[in-house]
Protein backbone atom coordinates (compact mmCIF):
# COMPACT_ATOMS: atom_id res chain seq x y z
CA UNK A 1 0.00 0.00 0.00
CA UNK A 2 1.22 3.47 -0.82
CA UNK A 3 1.58 5.22 2.53
CA UNK A 4 2.83 8.50 1.10
CA UNK A 5 5.98 10.35 2.05
CA UNK A 6 6.67 12.74 4.86
CA UNK A 7 8.07 16.26 4.82
CA UNK A 8 10.60 17.67 7.26
CA UNK A 9 8.72 20.89 7.98
CA UNK A 10 7.38 21.97 11.39
CA UNK A 11 4.00 22.73 9.84
CA UNK A 12 3.67 19.07 8.89
CA UNK A 13 4.48 17.61 12.29
CA UNK A 14 0.98 16.21 12.72
CA UNK A 15 1.03 14.85 9.15
CA UNK A 16 4.31 13.03 9.77
CA UNK A 17 3.04 11.69 13.08
CA UNK A 18 -0.04 10.37 11.29
CA UNK A 19 2.19 8.60 8.76
CA UNK A 20 4.12 6.89 11.54
CA UNK A 21 0.93 5.97 13.42
CA UNK A 22 -0.49 4.47 10.24
CA UNK A 23 2.54 2.25 9.76
CA UNK A 24 2.49 1.18 13.41
CA UNK A 25 -1.17 0.27 13.03
CA UNK A 26 -0.48 -1.70 9.86
CA UNK A 27 2.39 -3.58 11.53
CA UNK A 28 0.08 -4.91 14.25
CA UNK A 29 1.56 -6.95 17.08
CA UNK A 30 4.72 -7.72 15.09
CA UNK A 31 5.81 -4.11 15.33
CA UNK A 32 8.20 -2.14 13.17
CA UNK A 33 11.68 -0.68 13.69
CA UNK A 34 12.57 3.01 13.49
CA UNK A 35 14.78 2.32 10.48
CA UNK A 36 11.85 0.69 8.69
CA UNK A 37 9.63 3.64 9.59
CA UNK A 38 12.18 6.04 8.13
CA UNK A 39 12.45 4.02 4.94
CA UNK A 40 8.69 3.79 4.41
CA UNK A 41 7.87 7.42 5.22
CA UNK A 42 10.86 9.15 3.64
CA UNK A 43 11.57 10.90 6.95
CA UNK A 44 15.05 11.10 8.41
CA UNK A 45 15.92 8.64 11.20
CA UNK A 46 16.25 11.64 13.53
CA UNK A 47 12.73 12.83 12.71
CA UNK A 48 11.35 9.33 13.24
CA UNK A 49 13.12 9.07 16.60
CA UNK A 50 11.54 12.34 17.76
CA UNK A 51 8.08 11.25 16.64
CA UNK A 52 8.30 7.81 18.23
CA UNK A 53 9.64 9.35 21.45
CA UNK A 54 6.53 11.54 21.63
CA UNK A 55 4.28 8.58 20.89
CA UNK A 56 5.94 6.54 23.63
CA UNK A 57 5.67 9.46 26.02
CA UNK A 58 1.96 9.73 25.28
CA UNK A 59 1.50 6.00 25.82
CA UNK A 60 0.48 5.38 22.20
CA UNK A 61 3.46 3.14 21.37
CA UNK A 62 5.74 0.80 23.32
CA UNK A 63 8.89 -1.20 22.72
CA UNK A 64 8.12 -4.71 21.47
CA UNK A 65 11.51 -6.35 21.81
CA UNK A 66 14.38 -6.58 19.36
CA UNK A 67 14.68 -7.94 15.84
CA UNK A 68 17.81 -9.34 14.27
CA UNK A 69 19.32 -7.19 11.52
CA UNK A 70 21.89 -7.85 8.82
CA UNK A 71 25.33 -6.52 9.60
CA UNK A 72 24.51 -4.68 12.79
CA UNK A 73 23.10 -4.84 16.27
CA UNK A 74 19.49 -5.98 16.73
CA UNK A 75 16.93 -3.25 16.11
CA UNK A 76 14.37 -2.19 18.69
CA UNK A 77 10.85 -2.82 17.43
CA UNK A 78 7.92 -0.57 18.32
CA UNK A 79 4.24 -1.43 18.31
CA UNK A 80 1.02 0.48 18.71
CA UNK A 81 -1.03 0.41 21.92
CA UNK A 82 -4.53 0.17 20.40
CA UNK A 83 -6.44 0.93 23.59
CA UNK A 84 -4.44 4.02 24.49
CA UNK A 85 -6.82 6.38 22.68
CA UNK A 86 -10.10 6.44 20.80
CA UNK A 87 -11.60 8.15 17.78
CA UNK A 88 -15.20 8.80 16.77
CA UNK A 89 -16.84 7.88 13.49
CA UNK A 90 -20.15 9.41 12.37
CA UNK A 91 -22.20 8.31 9.36
CA UNK A 92 -24.86 10.83 8.44
CA UNK A 93 -27.21 8.93 6.16
CA UNK A 94 -30.46 10.20 4.69
CA UNK A 95 -32.62 8.59 7.37
CA UNK A 96 -30.31 7.55 10.22
CA UNK A 97 -27.13 8.45 12.07
CA UNK A 98 -24.61 5.83 13.14
CA UNK A 99 -21.94 6.74 15.69
CA UNK A 100 -19.02 4.49 16.56
CA UNK A 101 -16.12 4.67 18.98
CA UNK A 102 -12.97 2.92 17.78
CA UNK A 103 -9.52 2.27 19.19
CA UNK A 104 -6.26 3.05 17.38
CA UNK A 105 -6.40 -0.25 15.51
CA UNK A 106 -9.86 0.57 14.17
CA UNK A 107 -11.64 -1.95 16.39
CA UNK A 108 -15.16 -0.80 17.29
CA UNK A 109 -15.57 -0.51 21.07
CA UNK A 110 -18.98 1.16 21.04
CA UNK A 111 -21.72 1.89 18.49
CA UNK A 112 -25.20 3.36 18.33
CA UNK A 113 -27.68 4.10 15.52
CA UNK A 114 -30.59 6.54 15.77
CA UNK A 115 -33.17 7.85 13.28
CA UNK A 116 -32.15 11.04 11.47
CA UNK A 117 -33.75 13.34 8.94
CA UNK A 118 -30.86 14.74 6.91
CA UNK A 119 -33.23 17.38 5.59
CA UNK A 120 -34.09 18.70 9.06
CA UNK A 121 -31.30 21.26 8.87
CA UNK A 122 -27.70 21.52 9.96
CA UNK A 123 -28.39 22.57 13.55
CA UNK A 124 -30.68 19.61 14.21
CA UNK A 125 -28.26 17.16 12.61
CA UNK A 126 -25.26 18.54 14.52
CA UNK A 127 -27.16 18.51 17.81
CA UNK A 128 -28.05 14.86 17.24
CA UNK A 129 -24.44 14.03 16.35
CA UNK A 130 -23.13 15.85 19.41
CA UNK A 131 -25.52 13.95 21.64
CA UNK A 132 -24.47 10.59 20.21
CA UNK A 133 -20.78 11.36 20.64
CA UNK A 134 -21.38 12.40 24.25
CA UNK A 135 -23.36 9.21 24.87
CA UNK A 136 -20.62 6.99 23.44
CA UNK A 137 -17.74 8.63 25.28
CA UNK A 138 -19.78 8.85 28.48
CA UNK A 139 -20.62 5.15 28.32
CA UNK A 140 -16.95 4.34 27.95
CA UNK A 141 -16.12 6.40 31.01
CA UNK A 142 -18.80 4.66 33.08
CA UNK A 143 -17.43 1.27 32.04
CA UNK A 144 -13.87 2.23 32.93
CA UNK A 145 -12.84 2.74 29.27
CA UNK A 146 -12.24 6.48 29.33
CA UNK A 147 -9.48 7.27 26.86
CA UNK A 148 -8.40 10.43 25.08
CA UNK A 149 -10.53 11.02 21.97
CA UNK A 150 -8.23 12.14 19.17
CA UNK A 151 -10.79 13.29 16.63
CA UNK A 152 -13.90 12.52 14.62
CA UNK A 153 -14.40 11.30 11.08
CA UNK A 154 -17.70 12.18 9.43
CA UNK A 155 -19.11 10.41 6.38
CA UNK A 156 -22.16 11.59 4.45
CA UNK A 157 -23.62 11.39 0.95
CA UNK A 158 -21.89 13.51 -1.67
CA UNK A 159 -20.98 15.45 -3.57
CA UNK A 160 -18.75 17.38 -1.19
CA UNK A 161 -15.35 19.06 -0.86
CA UNK A 162 -13.36 16.90 1.56
CA UNK A 163 -10.47 19.38 1.72
CA UNK A 164 -12.67 22.31 2.75
CA UNK A 165 -15.01 20.09 4.78
CA UNK A 166 -18.05 21.47 2.97
CA UNK A 167 -20.95 19.52 1.41
CA UNK A 168 -22.15 20.54 -2.03
CA UNK A 169 -25.64 19.98 -3.42
CA UNK A 170 -26.36 16.65 -1.73
CA UNK A 171 -28.99 14.83 -3.77
CA UNK A 172 -32.41 15.55 -2.29
CA UNK A 173 -30.96 17.91 0.33
CA UNK A 174 -29.88 21.13 -1.42
CA UNK A 175 -29.91 23.06 1.87
CA UNK A 176 -26.52 21.52 2.71
CA UNK A 177 -24.82 23.20 -0.24
CA UNK A 178 -21.90 25.27 1.06
CA UNK A 179 -22.50 24.67 4.78
CA UNK A 180 -19.14 24.50 6.68
CA UNK A 181 -20.01 21.21 8.36
CA UNK A 182 -16.49 20.16 9.32
CA UNK A 183 -15.62 23.40 11.10
CA UNK A 184 -19.05 23.81 12.69
CA UNK A 185 -19.04 20.27 14.07
CA UNK A 186 -15.43 20.62 15.27
CA UNK A 187 -16.46 23.68 17.27
CA UNK A 188 -19.35 21.77 18.86
CA UNK A 189 -17.34 18.65 19.68
CA UNK A 190 -14.08 20.35 20.62
CA UNK A 191 -12.29 17.81 18.40
CA UNK A 192 -10.50 17.82 15.05
CA UNK A 193 -12.97 16.68 12.38
CA UNK A 194 -12.52 15.32 8.87
CA UNK A 195 -15.37 15.03 6.37
CA UNK A 196 -15.64 12.69 3.39
CA UNK A 197 -18.20 10.98 1.19
CA UNK A 198 -19.63 7.85 2.76
CA UNK A 199 -18.54 5.72 -0.21
CA UNK A 200 -14.95 6.99 0.02
CA UNK A 201 -14.89 6.38 3.77
CA UNK A 202 -16.12 2.81 3.30
CA UNK A 203 -13.59 2.14 0.55
CA UNK A 204 -10.77 3.52 2.70
CA UNK A 205 -11.84 1.34 5.63
CA UNK A 206 -11.65 -1.75 3.41
CA UNK A 207 -8.24 -0.71 2.12
CA UNK A 208 -6.89 -0.31 5.65
CA UNK A 209 -8.09 -3.68 6.92
CA UNK A 210 -5.14 -5.92 7.74
CA UNK A 211 -7.16 -8.98 6.68
CA UNK A 212 -8.21 -7.48 3.34
CA UNK A 213 -7.81 -9.80 0.34
CA UNK A 214 -4.57 -9.27 -1.52
CA UNK A 215 -5.80 -10.41 -4.93
CA UNK A 216 -7.13 -6.92 -5.68
CA UNK A 217 -3.56 -5.64 -5.87
CA UNK A 218 -4.43 -2.59 -3.77
CA UNK A 219 -7.02 -1.41 -6.33
CA UNK A 220 -10.76 -2.04 -6.18
CA UNK A 221 -14.19 -0.41 -6.33
CA UNK A 222 -16.64 -0.35 -3.43
CA UNK A 223 -20.28 -0.20 -4.60
CA UNK A 224 -22.90 1.13 -2.18
CA UNK A 225 -26.59 0.40 -2.64
CA UNK A 226 -28.65 1.80 0.23
CA UNK A 227 -30.79 4.90 0.50
CA UNK A 228 -28.59 6.15 -2.33
CA UNK A 229 -26.22 4.73 -4.91
CA UNK A 230 -22.53 5.43 -5.37
CA UNK A 231 -19.04 4.01 -5.41
CA UNK A 232 -15.66 4.51 -3.78
CA UNK A 233 -12.52 3.84 -5.80
CA UNK A 234 -9.16 2.73 -4.40
CA UNK A 235 -6.12 2.73 -6.69
CA UNK A 236 -2.77 1.45 -5.41
CA UNK A 237 -4.05 1.59 -1.84
CA UNK A 238 -5.24 5.22 -1.94
CA UNK A 239 -8.72 6.66 -2.43
CA UNK A 240 -9.10 8.02 -5.96
CA UNK A 241 -11.22 11.18 -6.09
CA UNK A 242 -10.73 12.45 -9.63
CA UNK A 243 -9.88 15.95 -10.78
CA UNK A 244 -13.18 17.36 -9.48
CA UNK A 245 -13.40 14.97 -6.49
CA UNK A 246 -16.46 13.37 -8.11
CA UNK A 247 -15.06 9.92 -8.91
CA UNK A 248 -17.69 7.32 -8.05
CA UNK A 249 -20.63 9.71 -8.52
CA UNK A 250 -22.33 7.64 -11.20
CA UNK A 251 -25.85 7.32 -9.79
CA UNK A 252 -27.33 10.21 -11.74
CA UNK A 253 -26.54 9.13 -15.27
CA UNK A 254 -29.82 9.18 -17.21
CA UNK A 255 -30.77 5.74 -18.51
CA UNK A 256 -34.49 6.25 -19.21
CA UNK A 257 -35.81 9.66 -20.27
CA UNK A 258 -39.37 8.89 -19.13
CA UNK A 259 -38.27 6.94 -16.06
CA UNK A 260 -39.18 7.49 -12.39
CA UNK A 261 -38.50 10.84 -10.75
CA UNK A 262 -35.15 10.99 -8.94
CA UNK A 263 -34.26 12.94 -5.82
CA UNK A 264 -31.89 15.05 -7.93
CA UNK A 265 -34.86 16.40 -9.89
CA UNK A 266 -34.21 14.40 -13.03
CA UNK A 267 -35.94 11.32 -14.39
CA UNK A 268 -34.70 7.86 -15.15
CA UNK A 269 -31.40 8.18 -13.29
CA UNK A 270 -29.51 4.96 -12.66
CA UNK A 271 -30.02 5.46 -8.91
CA UNK A 272 -33.78 5.94 -9.23
CA UNK A 273 -34.19 2.88 -11.46
CA UNK A 274 -32.01 0.66 -9.29
CA UNK A 275 -33.59 1.67 -5.98
CA UNK A 276 -37.10 1.35 -7.42
CA UNK A 277 -36.28 -2.24 -8.40
CA UNK A 278 -34.87 -2.93 -4.93
CA UNK A 279 -38.03 -1.51 -3.33
CA UNK A 280 -40.11 -3.93 -5.43
CA UNK A 281 -37.91 -6.82 -4.33
CA UNK A 282 -36.72 -7.29 -7.92
CA UNK A 283 -33.03 -7.86 -7.28
CA UNK A 284 -32.51 -9.28 -10.77
CA UNK A 285 -33.70 -6.03 -12.33
CA UNK A 286 -31.57 -4.00 -9.91
CA UNK A 287 -28.53 -6.04 -10.92
CA UNK A 288 -29.39 -5.59 -14.60
CA UNK A 289 -29.59 -1.82 -14.15
CA UNK A 290 -26.19 -1.86 -12.48
CA UNK A 291 -24.78 -3.86 -15.36
CA UNK A 292 -24.11 -6.87 -13.16
CA UNK A 293 -26.97 -9.07 -14.36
Amino acid sequence: MNTGTGANLPALRSHNTALVLGLLRAAGTEGVSRLELAGQTGLTPQAVSKITARLRGDGLAVDAGRRASTGGKPRTVLKLVPGAAHAVGLHLDRDELTAVLVDLAGTVVGAHTVPLDLGAGAEVVMETAQGEVAALTGAGAREGRRRPVLGAGVAMPGPLDHLAGVPHRVTGFPQWDGFPLRDALAARLGLPVVLDKDTNAAALALALRRDAPEDAGGSFAYLHVGTGLGAGLVLDGAVHRGGRTAAGEFGHQTLQLDGPLCGCGGRGCLEALCLAAVARGDTAEAARVLGAG
